[in-house]
């Protein structure tokens, strides 16, 4: 055990990249408003809501696994944030472990950590934006870009609104979107494939035997991408599959999980199940019904984008 929490070096370039990062989810945020940032840049602080709550989410997210891993005596950097010129403004964060964990049980509790801090703050940010969200029955018949539910997502709008997200138009609020992307986030690193969260996870828990899920997964996610219900699966999957599913091993690889972590271990695999979006993002023509939680207001120059119910 390692009490020594200081970063590894000098951390002007993760600091420099988590404040780009704030500036690209800022102006994401703004543009969701109606903002453009040439023409208007005086209301730009409209996209704070947004962005200071995305950057919290995946902060946690990634400080669960760096804390962890320090706890461990593993070596690991801060958290490198991935300024993006998209309709959120960033890529995500990750952090880099320079050593090995010490067995299979430093490894899934350093995988665990992130996704369970992460979640811990999506779930709340839903649940505040839903409630600050307007919700009408009337069918505007726009089209746009449709954002999916998951199981855990479908639960959280029927406990707070008392309707599922494919009753009603559901204007959704930047804290709620971003902590929908929260939840994105958390599914797609829980994925039991490779060096993801959801691989060291599996890892931990079968130890070799850990490739055959990996190649399960992998098939899983470029399945969904051939069969055309997202994109962005087969790009997904395509990369994973060049990064490759190999693990690399611990110090100990043999010293099974003990009882306590194998059930976390399945509780990680439920929450991948509850929070996995089969298609994250689609297109939706113009005069079509739609039912939908989308980002308020939805008049931007960018993008319009909603939350739909979409299959499970």
């Amino acid at each position: 055990m390692n009490g020594d929490l200081r970063p590894q070096g000098r951390p002007w370039l993760q600091i420099s990249l988590f404040l780009c990062t704030l500036v690209t989810t800022t102006l994401a945020g703004a543009m969701q408003h109606g903002v453009d940032p040439l023409s208007r840049p005086g209301e730009i602080y409209l996209g704070l809501p947004f962005a200071v709550t995305l950057m919290t989410i995946l902060l946690v997210h990634e400080m669960g696994h760096y804390l962890t891993s320090r706890y461990h005596g593993v070596k690991a950097t801060l958290p490198y944030f991935i300024p993006a010129p998209s309709f959120i403004g960033t890529f995500g964060a990750f952090i880099k472990m320079s050593s090995p964990p010490p067995d299979r049980r430093s490894l899934f509790d350093v995988a665990a950590a992130g996704p369970l801090a992460g979640l811990v703050l999506a779930i709340p940010a839903v649940v505040l934006g839903l409630r600050l969200s307007t919700v009408s029955p009337a069918d505007t018949g726009a089209g746009g870009l449709t954002l999916g539910s998951s199981l855990l997502l479908s639960f959280l709008s029927q406990a707070t609104l008392g309707i599922l997200p494919d009753e009603a138009n559901i204007v959704m609020h930047p804290i709620g979107f971003a902590g929908w992307i929260g939840l994105l986030v958390t599914a797609m690193n829980l994925l039991p494939v490779g060096q993801l969260d959801g691989g060291h996870v599996v890892y931990a828990l079968f130890g070799e035997r850990y490739l055959w899920v990996s190649r399960a997964a992998l098939v899983g996610i470029l399945s969904l991408g051939l069969l055309r219900w997202w994109d962005g699966w087969l790009v997904w999957g395509l990369l994973l599959l060049f990064l490759g599913l190999r693990h690399p091993a611990p110090a100990d690889p043999y010293t099974p999980l003990d009882p306590k972590r194998k059930f976390m271990g399945w509780v990680m695999l439920a929450i991948l199940t509850v929070t996995f979006i089969p298609v994250p993002f689609s297109v939706q023509e113009p005069s079509l019904r739609q039912e939908r939680l989308e980002p308020k207001p939805t008049a931007s120059p960018l993008v319009e984008a909603r939350l739909h119910g979409g299959p499970l």
